[in-house]
């Protein structure tokens, strides 16, 4: 089967082929790098993560530009807030960034181009679109798009003008979707702004939010390429205002396919610091979750679906990973020649078709955990099983293969282990007995083999 996507712009769900040498050519919003990144921020990277595995996972190559917005009103309002220069503030949110991609197993795009890094380029686009009439410049020095020169304005978010408030200029980065108006490209320079400006043809300035994805998917991916993601909540105003821009400038289609992931709740209700369920990657971090256990509630749910994240699905997370660290290890130890079971390519072809039928990621985890009872159940020893695993993970990113974090056991917990052991070499098996209680009272969970015994912490 064909790897197959829903298209946002035609709203089907169609092949993803690439244009050109077997490469997808793909642009993913990055994070405004104002504040450390969110959890429904990381519903999006780790969605677009997924999506760039399975075009790997089907022969195809990627080359992903995402970008860095270190220039809009929260970096610039968030700088002059703390008296710090605008590039010095920036730099700590985004080494925070590529930290926590790390922690996520989040493999890097291609091309991480900066804001900041191609004004040129954005005031050439700027003037382009000028020239062609499709902008123009207020008394104040800005310049906006107007967007009824643009007659396909609207296609990506299917806006019915008719019932839509119009006319308005916008010159806020970012605004409802009532207000369908004329949005900034440059912004004229303000005192709220401080140092931060450029020189351009209008007077100094900035630029608006919109044109810098435009001018910098273009400069790296061409003036039309394959495919374009983000949230849904930036498919309109940002996504659309992209297509206007880049369209009205080259007279070319913009991007083949679009797609959006659906928001994250927690708890059952929007994410808000008054509610007190706002969370970045480091709170959950701090109360002792995992990056995988975070990863595996982040992907374990169909991208177009809304993701209601909750402890409890971290603690479900953290027994299936266990479950399935334990197959996997066990089978690697004891792993042979010997033929592949019929069970492992039925697996692995369920799996396959899962992910290729729009990143049916809840699917795919059926597939593996299908694998893990039947390798169970059989006893195989076969390597074909773990290599079957292996492609698995390339795709979902959560197994450890043997590399499973080994948390450090307590003196006292190695204590009991070490009198247990005594009891068992003695057959003292009511001692032995009592001592496992006590060890898992303690929080800790015992497993007996032909080896001896070993000792993992407890679920949360």
């Amino acid at each position: 089967m064909a790897m197959q996507v829903f298209n946002s712009l035609t709203r089907r769900v169609e092949p993803l082929e690439p244009l050109a040498e077997n490469t997808i050519r793909l642009y993913t919003c990055g994070p405004t790098v104002y504040n450390f990144a969110h959890i429904g921020n990381f519903r999006a990277y780790t969605f677009e993560d997924i999506l760039r595995r399975v075009v790997q996972f089907n022969g195809m190559k990627i080359k992903q530009v995402m970008n860095l917005t270190d220039v809009d009103d929260k970096t610039i309002r968030g700088a002059n807030a703390a008296g710090v220069a605008l590039t010095d503030y920036t730099k700590t949110y985004k080494d925070a960034f590529f930290a926590d991609l790390k922690v996520l197993n989040i493999q890097p795009a291609e091309v991480y181009p900066a804001a900041t890094d191609h004004i040129p380029e954005m005031i050439a686009l700027v003037e382009k679109l000028v020239e062609k009439g499709v902008a123009y410049k207020s008394d104040d020095g800005s310049v906006y798009f107007a967007v009824t020169k643009f007659p396909g304005y609207g296609k990506l978010a299917h806006i019915d003008f008719d019932h839509q408030r119009t006319g308005a200029r916008c010159a806020a980065d970012e605004y409802d979707k009532e207000n369908v108006g004329d949005f900034a490209l440059w912004k004229a320079w303000e005192e709220s702004d401080g140092p931060v400006g450029w020189d351009s043809p209008w007077g100094r300035g900035r630029p608006g939010w919109h044109i810098e994805c435009s001018a910098m998917s273009m400069k790296y991916l061409g003036e039309t390429f394959d495919l374009h993601t983000g949230g849904i909540d930036n498919l309109f105003p940002h996504h659309e205002n992209e297509i206007a821009q880049a369209e009205a400038a080259t007279g070319k289609p913009f991007v083949n396919t679009w797609m959006h992931c659906a928001h994250l709740r927690v708890n059952g209700e929007k994410m808000s610091k008054s509610l007190g369920n706002f969370f970045t990657l480091r709170d959950l971090l701090d109360k002792g979750w995992k990056g995988r256990e975070i990863r595996y509630v982040l992907v374990n749910a169909h991208y177009r679906q809304g993701l209601n994240f909750a402890f409890s699905a971290l603690e479900d997370a953290r027994r299936a990973l266990e479950r399935i660290d334990r197959c996997v290890d066990a089978l690697a130890a004891r792993a042979n020649d010997e033929p592949a079971p019929a069970f492992a390519q039925e697996a692995l072809d369920a799996f396959t078709a899962a992910v290729n039928d729009d990143l049916n990621t809840p699917k795919a985890f059926a597939a593996l955990f299908d694998l893990v009872r039947q390798t169970n159940a059989s006893g195989t020893c076969s390597k074909a099983v773990l290599d079957v695993f292996r492609k698995m993970d390339s795709v979902l990113g959560v197994i450890f293969f043997g590399k499973a974090e080994k948390a450090e056991v307590p003196a006292e917990v190695q204590a009991l282990l070490d009198a247990r052991a005594a009891a068992r070499a003695a057959k003292n098996w009511a001692e032995s007995d009592r001592l496992r209680d006590e060890i898992a009272a303690a929080g800790w969970l015992v497993k007996d083999s032909k080896d001896g015994q070993s000792v993992t912490r407890k679920s949360v």
